[in-house]
């Protein structure tokens, strides 16, 4: 079973001891996509991480969009070298002091994007789900993964529409408006994430070998065998990566 989990949403520079963490995911086979939060943490993170299993994402975190807007010239660059792209989206809870700037940025990083094709993105849409469809639209040139979505169900019924994947975490499948969302979403459009070290397993945070507890939880709550919901997850994450 082991070697059919993966993460696509995981801050490994956020732990104190990245190289456990490594080790574990390595030991576990679980295919990783460490997000970062500002571009110079991608640069930092790629340049001090050798793993077949780990892939770093560029990202530039919308709280933190205003504070370190000086750094927004080093996004464009590196656009070209990463696949995979994250955590990035909009925040209309911390962040409404500056949404104009917030809309900016995303709007330009997916108009990039767009016209380069092929990337994968992991969006942060709090309290902003109906911007961040509206921006991204249908007809994206690459792949989007709605993280830890807690918009409305009209908009959720359009990103399903538009395509997206959602990738689910410990918490969402614990809370009751999580359940709900989830029990919406098509099979085949449903990922998994930790969002470590911010989500929790037993009063600790989470680490990759914890996933296999949502792929548990998410087996009971859709009703479906462990070894099928393992099955159809997996299959989804290769579609994602292809």
């Amino acid at each position: 079973m082991d070697s059919y989990l993966y993460d696509t949403h995981f801050h490994l520079d956020l732990f104190n001891s990245i190289n456990d963490v490594v080790k574990e995911i390595e030991e576990n086979k679980i295919y990783t996509i460490a997000v970062s939060n500002l571009p110079v943490l991608y640069s930092k993170l790629k340049q001090n991480i050798s793993s077949k299993y780990i892939r770093p994402a560029l990202g530039f975190h919308p709280e933190l969009l205003f504070q370190y807007k000086h750094h927004i010239p080093q996004m464009w660059p590196l656009l070209h070298e990463a696949k995979y792209i994250g955590e990035v989206g909009l925040d209309f809870k911390t962040g409404k002091d500056f949404k104009e700037l917030q809309v900016s940025f995303f709007t330009e990083l997916i108009e990039r994007c767009n016209q380069i094709g092929g990337k994968i993105l992991t969006i942060h849409s709090r309290q902003s789900a109906d911007e961040i469809t509206s921006i991204i639209g249908a007809s994206f040139n690459g792949k989007v993964i709605m993280h830890w979505y807690s918009g409305n169900k009209m908009t959720l019924k359009q990103a399903i529409k538009n395509g997206y994947f959602f990738s689910i975490n410990y918490s969402m499948v614990k809370s009751n408006s999580g359940k709900e969302l989830i029990k919406m979403i098509p099979l085949d459009k449903l990922l998994l994430e930790t969002d470590a070290p911010f989500t929790k397993y037993d009063k600790q945070p989470f680490t990759p070998k914890d996933i296999k507890y949502i792929v548990e939880e998410l087996s009971i709550l859709l009703g479906i065998d462990n070894v099928r919901m393992s099955s159809i997850l997996w299959s989804n994450f290769k579609r994602l990566i292809a």
